[in-house]
């Protein structure tokens, strides 16, 4: 049966040491205890001290156990075990489990059925984890004989106030730890720092391993970088110019020489516990120049050893593992730092040579299959583009125009009163088009024809009294009233505009201007053919030098995607046209094959065939004749 932790707000904790003043001061274990406690320098002391006081404060109980390892990683494993540590705490085992895993406090009772043997009469498990900043450090657990709950969860709120013990352990060990980290770090970086405050390699280079001499107390600090197959000292700590073939040089270089070979820091004497290594270089140097303690650490750069770092002070202060680690956090960070600047400095015909060096070694030798497969492609390619023919087409923006197109023009002034028409309508000849509106001409008809009537009557009368002269007059303006009614019958007649022939509307939608008035000679509607087309091809003035009369074309339309058409160049027009900030010529063609679904003023791709020609100039031509021109233009 679980049962819910107490609260720990609730009910401070009331230690109750057991027995007498006297007995705690004079010869009490619990003396020794906290002794121990006070004076313990390890995690596992600490806690072999902290539990048996623990225990001791809180009755009612028979065994416990402290469980540590790496946080949230373990594995867990017992630190202390109380009151005996042979004695068996398999019993335990499930509520230290539990209270890993589920990350809080529990109270357990014991189980009837124990999978494991138990020899302390208990009637619960109190199981209470180490949790610091959300991160599990491990884990206190209790057997309990108590039968009374409330005894039993009053004990678990005092291991909570006891536990913070051992979280102050946990954190004064993590302040200990971030402590030496960060002056590791500081040590790092302020190393790092002297190397990078200088521009050129050598100053940095100097300027480092005298500054590692006088912190690591070294007598002297030298670093080299392959060159060949086999290390060049470039500087020496203290010294901004020694001879490259003394044997001090020779030796310190054959010592770092050594380490590259093995791919690992040489530390000389040969610790007790080290893995063995060759260090005859290392013997002979301390023999002739009595270098007396000798670190050597090869430096990684791009994944190759190419630098080494060698120190040496007297035999009587040789390196530790943590200085060594740390000359090895060092030498990896400042190393590629000093190998940039020094590759900086190179001539740069060199620098050319050595990357064309190191390509080509990259394509001969061994290694870099793809690379070498990409060249055997392109060098494939390249021969295929050169040889390869195609047909040379000059491609340029196409439309269709219809060889004749008509204008429908306004007969005379008047207004719009009608129409039905709209660009892309398909008419025959004779179909309406277009209404005037007509009411002031029948008006000025009706007007005329009255007048007429008039000057009959007037006529008839004349010829009754035989006035010669009055019958001529009347007889002129019998003429004029028939000439001005002929006149409106005519203007009436052509109110309705009709199509002059079967084709389309290319323009022109009056349905939008009923009862605007037009004036004579607007135009009103534009209709094509359709069955007369002509093909205007807009040729740019790089590629009008290749167009001849005759030469096969072909055009395709974007509403008829996949369809070519094929047409025939004609005409060049010798005038050149500015659009779109180009300059162009006008190519007519004559299409060979219409169709009923080509419409004047689509508009496409025509490609003009030329000739055959390689495929490398036909995709390149462009841009080397542009590169010519520039040149030519910039030439003196």
């Amino acid at each position: 049966m679980e049962h819910p932790p107490p609260d720990s707000k609730k009910d401070p904790p009331i230690y109750r040491p057991v027995g007498s003043a006297r007995q705690r001061f004079q010869g009490d274990p619990e003396q020794l205890f906290w002794r121990q406690f006070v004076e313990a320098s390890t995690p596992k002391a600490f806690c072999q001290s902290w539990l048996p006081l623990q225990c001791r404060m809180l009755g009612g109980v028979r065994c416990a156990m402290v469980l540590m390892g790496p946080a949230d990683r373990g594995p867990f494993t017992p630190v202390a075990v109380w009151p005996d540590a042979k004695m068996n705490m398999g019993h335990l085992t499930q509520a230290a489990e539990r209270s890993l895993k589920e990350r809080r406090g529990l109270l357990l009772e014991k189980d009837p059925n124990p999978s494991s043997p138990n020899q302390f009469p208990e009637n619960f498990h109190v199981a209470y984890p180490i949790e610091i900043d959300k991160q599990i450090h491990g884990t206190v657990v209790l057997g309990v004989d108590e039968p009374d709950i409330n005894a039993v969860q009053h004990i678990m709120r005092q291991l909570h106030w006891g536990a913070a013990w051992i979280e102050v352990l946990v954190r004064r060990s993590e302040a200990l730890k971030s402590e030496k980290v960060n002056e590791r770090l500081q040590s790092v970086l302020d190393l790092a720092a002297t190397a990078v405050e200088h521009e050129s390699f050598h100053a940095a280079a100097m300027a480092f391993v005298t500054r590692m001499a006088d912190s690591l107390a070294c007598d002297r600090v030298s670093i080299g970088f392959t060159s060949g197959s086999h290390v060049r000292v470039t500087s020496m700590s203290h010294s901004a110019d020694f001879g490259k073939q003394t044997n001090l040089v020779r030796g310190i270089g054959a010592a770092m020489d050594e380490a590259i070979d093995q791919k690992a820091a040489i530390v000389y004497p040969i610790p007790t516990d080290a893995v063995p290594l060759a260090v005859r270089s290392h013997n002979e140097l301390n023999r002739q120049h009595d270098s007396g303690a000798i670190c050597t650490i090869p430096i990684e750069i791009k994944g190759k050893y190419r630098a080494a770092l060698t120190l040496e002070r007297p035999a009587d202060r040789p390196f530790s593992p943590e200085q060594v680690d740390l000359l090895q956090t060092v030498a990896g960070l400042v190393g590629p730092i000093l190998f940039v600047k020094r590759a900086d400095e190179r001539w740069l015909i060199r620098k050319a040579g050595d990357a064309l060096a190191r390509q080509l070694k990259r394509l001969l030798g061994p290694g870099y299959l793809i690379r070498k497969l990409v060249l055997i492609a392109v060098v494939a390619l390249a021969i295929f583009f050169s040889l390869y023919t195609v047909e040379y087409r000059v491609t340029a923006p196409t439309n269709i125009e219809g060889t004749v197109q008509r204008v429908v023009a306004a007969p005379f002034n008047g207004y719009i009163k009608e129409s039905a028409i709209r660009p892309g309508d398909l008419v025959r000849v004779g179909d309406l088009l277009g209404l005037l509106d007509d009411r002031d001409l029948r008006l000025e008809r009706v007007k005329w024809s009255t007048e007429k009537e008039q000057y009959n009557k007037q006529y008839n009368e004349a010829l009754a009294k035989h006035d010669r002269t009055q019958i001529r007059i009347l007889r002129a303006k019998i003429g004029q009233a028939d000439a001005q009614i002929a006149l409106l019958d005519e203007q009436l007649a052509r109110c309705r505009i009709v199509a002059p022939f079967d084709g389309v509307v290319m323009s022109g939608d009056l349905s939008q201007s009923l009862g605007s008035p037009v004036e004579r000679g607007q135009v009103l509607f534009e209709v094509a053919p359709l069955d007369a087309y002509r093909v205007i091809v807009e040729v740019d003035e790089r590629d009008i030098g290749h167009i001849e009369v005759g030469q096969k074309s072909e055009l395709m339309l974007p509403s008829m995607a996949g369809e070519a058409f094929p047409f025939v160049v004609e005409k060049i027009t010798p005038v050149s046209t500015a659009k779109e900030g180009r300059n162009y010529f006008r190519v007519e063609g004559q299409l060979e094959q219409g169709s009923e679904r080509l419409r004047p003023g689509m508009e496409g791709i025509g490609k003009i065939t030329i000739d055959r020609r390689k495929l490398i100039w036909v995709w390149t031509h462009t841009a080397i004749d542009w590169l010519r021109l520039q040149l030519w233009r910039w030439i003196p």
